[in-house]
């Protein structure tokens, strides 16, 4: 991924703006409008926030942690995408920290934008702001970063709107760097120096991901303590600090601050909620800051007129590791209409599944969403509709050993359920996030009726698609694509516009995929098997994506899935070129791999479209070949190619046709390149300035060469384009509302279709455009 130095100076203690989203850059050589829309999944990722507007029915946001902002329409209920503007250089806008809705002006909404606060994002945050319930936006660049992919992202609001005064805005800053404040509708910045404590857990110092101190978890304001058009006085905040004072309070609109009295110590605040009606405080605690773990945790309820703490846990946390709290506390919510009815979550319950707990007086007594009744079974007080993301009932695993314990049902109710949210306006309506999807109901104080009264618990993630596609192809015939698809294994599409009935079986993670050129219906998926359930690492299908068997063997001592190809006419030749091990080939379908020669490991591998007997490999620079079905593979002599992050295909129907892009910056050699005698030399493109993706689709009218496709920047301008005459000129087919962030991953286009290409996101799933009517 390219750097971008941004554009923030930080002068004085102000952070001032210097430059807007979304100015136009230099045209490229041509452009043709083209329609955009998801390939149908549903979900896929996770909502670590949901956000009401407190004082407008039917404005709501959810927040994901790589796959940007939504809101949801109102009359159609589906998820508008806020996002898609932002470009290449700036893909970590689209981890979203935390969002803030105006209760004063409802048009206005905020998000604390980043993706990672380590150097993995090489850009700052950013503070985005729009006036219009995001339609377009402007921008702050901060002087630090932000995590919305970083550990405790499921915490609380970082973000928060003065109920009174909304000029005023307050940021909870990860990394030590404390409290900050805006005046100004969050168009400069500066920290409050009076703020005591920047934060000091840290999940794991040892790792990048783990290392960084989880800062301020989220800001919350008093309204009773301010008038309308002047600062409200109370305000609280949720520190990450497990061994002192966590919860801090300023009652002088935030001239100084001071630990609350009497408050319990020992864990982290994951979520902090105002009941102003009954004066209440509430806040759900864990010992991690998720989302993933969390052993143990309570829910405390802070009187805010008499000082008074009470222990109002569902299950109280205990230091037994044998006891029945094994979990931590998040996703609380208030009914606004009903105050004294509470929610929360156990948001890292795995086994035998989340659990969600609800209250009518304030947490002095919970009822439970599931109950034991005898081991290992359970009654519901729930029904489950995920007839619009079906294949969220997972396939089956192979089981190994004794199996999976009988407790769990399929689909589960959710697992990392950081976020759950009652409308304040209608409170048989509610929304939670999981790792996979959003769920919701609207039939919610049906729970109340009695102690066996089921609500219905439905899919209301329509319009969100936040996965991370990491291989695609589109076979000459059988279903138009097939994907590889981060954690969610993939899907056989037989209509773009339909979500897929289900998954694909086995492997948690797809890495790669590849089919026969000349025998479509025999695909090999490579990826991350489930060694706890006796997977292999690698399936076939021998019928289009439809079914899939796992290998029967594979090489020892790998740790990933990484590339896969498969001869032209299939019939079980299949190179693989695995993580952590080296080059491996097969003509038995998996039954046993034996060590190819002469490529190094971690080669990328691919195999030639005609001949069945040649295969690609690409590492550190080199390119090599094998005529021998990939058992033995020698280097040719093709220099001037890019030493890292490279993808390549060789074109059907053209033995020896390959392409080859990729590169980086500090490469020397980021672009295009084009061999016509299977990678003995290569030609660059010299009108491409970097290219990161190639792919092929249907030839043109009147043309003989397919349709090229690629995620590149052309004449200055990122973008992507289709090329319709090999190469010779480019039409970008994106615009700079359709950007998507990063796109490097895969591309492809249509064989079938002359003009549709999919294209590979990072968060935002599988886009698929058409030329514009």
């Amino acid at each position: 991924m390219k750097a971008l130095r941004t554009g923030g100076a930080f002068i004085g203690g102000l952070l001032t703006i210097v430059a807007s989203v979304n100015a136009p850059p230099a045209s490229a050589q041509s452009s043709q409008p083209y329609t955009w829309r998801n390939v149908a999944m549903v979900g896929g990722g996770f909502v670590p926030g949901i956000v009401y507007n407190q004082t407008t029915p039917n404005l709501v946001y959810v927040r994901t942690d790589i796959g940007g902002a939504y809101r949801q329409d109102p009359v159609t209920r589906r998820w508008i995408p806020l996002l898609d503007w932002v470009s290449w250089d700036e893909w970590g806008l689209t981890g979203v920290a935390s969002i803030a809705t105006d209760p004063v002006n409802p048009n206005n909404v905020y998000l604390a934008a980043g993706t990672y606060t380590n150097d993995w994002d090489p850009n700052n945050g950013a503070i985005l702001r729009s006036s219009n319930q995001g339609a377009t936006w402007a921008r702050t660049t901060l002087p630090f970063k932000l995590g919305g992919n970083m550990p405790g992202r499921g915490c609380g609001e970082r973000l928060a709107i003065d109920t009174n005064k909304n000029s005023i805005l307050y940021l909870g800053a990860p990394s030590g760097n404390g409290l900050w404040k805006s005046n100004d509708s969050g168009v400069t910045w500066a920290r409050v120096t009076s703020f005591p404590n920047p934060g000091t857990y840290v999940e794991d110092p040892a790792f990048p991901y783990t290392a960084d101190n989880q800062g301020l978890y989220w800001v919350l304001f008093d309204k009773r303590t301010g008038t309308p058009g002047s600062p409200t006085q109370t305000i609280y905040v949720g520190v990450a600090d497990k061994t002192g004072p966590s919860i801090y309070r300023s009652t002088d609109g935030g001239a100084s601050w001071a630990a609350i009295p009497g408050q319990p110590v020992g864990f982290l605040p994951h979520k902090g909620v105002l009941d102003t009606s009954n004066g209440y405080l509430f806040i759900a605690y864990s010992d991690n800051g998720g989302p993933y773990v969390g052993g143990h945790g309570d829910v405390w309820r802070f009187a805010t007129a008499t000082g008074a703490w009470t222990r109002i846990s569902p299950v109280p946390s205990s230091p037994d590791p044998n006891g029945d709290n094994y979990f931590g506390y998040n996703g609380l919510s208030v009914d606004r209409q009903h105050p004294s009815t509470v929610m929360v979550t156990a948001y890292s319950s795995w086994w035998p599944d989340t659990i969600i707990w609800r209250s009518n007086d304030s947490g002095a007594t919970w009822s439970k969403i599931w109950n034991w009744t005898r081991y290992p079974s359970r009654s519901f007080r729930y029904v489950q509709d995920i007839t619009a993301a079906p294949w969220l009932k997972w396939p089956a695993a192979p089981l190994c050993g004794g199996g999976r314990p009988g407790a769990e049902v399929n689909p589960k109710l959710g697992w990392m359920t950081e976020t759950l949210e009652i409308d304040p306006f209608n409170r048989d309506r509610f929304l939670y996030g999981t790792g996979a999807t959003l769920y919701g109901s609207d039939n919610l104080t049906v729970w109340d009726q009695s102690s066996t009264s089921q609500i219905t618990i439905k899919v209301m993630a329509q319009g969100i698609e936040e996965t991370a596609i990491l291989d695609l192809v589109s076979p000459p015939s059988g279903a138009p694509l097939l994907s590889a698809v981060g954690d969610i294994r993939g899907f056989r599409h037989d209509n773009v516009d339909v979500v897929p009935a289900t998954m694909y079986a086995v492997l948690s993670s797809t890495t790669s995929l590849d089919y026969a050129e000349l025998s479509p219906s025999y695909v090999v998926r490579v990826g991350n098997g489930d060694t706890a359930n006796c997977e292999m690492s690698a399936a076939v299908s021998t019928n289009g994506g439809t079914s899939w068997t796992k290998v029967t063997s594979q090489p020892g001592g790998l740790t990933g899935g990484g590339t896969v190809a498969v001869a032209a006419t299939g019939g079980g030749k299949i190179v693989w070129s695995p993580d952590g091990v080296g080059v491996y080939y097969t003509t038995s379908g998996g039954k046993t791999w034996t060590a190819s020669t002469g490529v190094p490991a971690g080669a990328r591998v691919a195999s030639d479209r005609v001949n069945p007997s040649k295969f690609y490999a690409f590492a550190n620079g080199t390119f090599y070949v094998s005529t021998n079905g990939g058992a033995s593979f020698s280097a040719t002599a093709a220099t001037g190619l890019p030493a890292s992050s490279v993808r390549f295909k060789a074109v059907p129907g053209r033995e020896g046709d390959v392409w080859l892009a990729g590169g980086t910056p500090s490469d020397g050699a980021y672009g295009l390149w084009h061999s016509t005698n299977s990678g003995a030399s290569f030609t660059p493109l010299l009108n491409v300035d970097e290219a990161d993706t190639i792919g092929f689709g249907k030839a043109a009218s009147g043309q003989t060469y397919m349709a090229l496709y690629t995620s590149a920047k052309v004449a200055g301008v990122r973008g992507i384009y289709r090329s319709d005459d090999a190469g010779a000129t480019w039409v970008r087919i994106n615009d700079d509302q359709h950007q998507y962030a990063w796109t490097g991953a895969a591309i492809t286009g249509d064989p079938r279709v002359y003009g549709r290409v999919y294209v590979s996101t990072n968060g935002r799933g599988i886009l698929y455009g058409d030329p514009a009517p």
